[in-house]
């Protein structure tokens, strides 16, 4: 009686791929909700400080091209996040835009 080889007595599990892509999915969900419940507590309540500024700042970003010119660019990385958080559509007028964005700052305000 000769021993069998331990590899042949090891058997693995099947590979179920969809066990897998339910965990990427579930995972990817999670950041999901954790990078919108952070925009709404965390980055959009930022804005309520200064309203008009960070509208001014925002129009300023995208009418010049060196808003900030050689002064700080901390408020302007700011703005720029909330054009992130709030996408100006492809054929969007500037103006619209920025009533969008007023009333979007208005409701996250209150």
């Amino acid at each position: 009686m000769t021993p069998q080889p331990l590899s042949d007595s090891i058997q693995r599990p099947p590979f179920r791929p969809l066990r897998l892509v339910g965990v990427v999915l579930l995972i990817l969900l999670g950041i999901s909700g954790a990078a919108q419940w952070y925009s709404r507590n965390v980055t959009l309540p930022r804005y309520c400080e200064d309203p008009a500024g960070v509208l001014t700042r925002v129009q300023r970003l995208l009418t010049e091209a060196q808003p900030a010119g050689t002064g700080d660019r901390k408020p302007y990385i700011i703005a720029a996040r909330l054009t992130f958080l709030v996408p100006r559509g492809s054929d969007e007028p500037l103006p619209v835009y920025l009533e969008r964005l007023q009333r979007h700052i208005d409701q996250q305000c209150r």
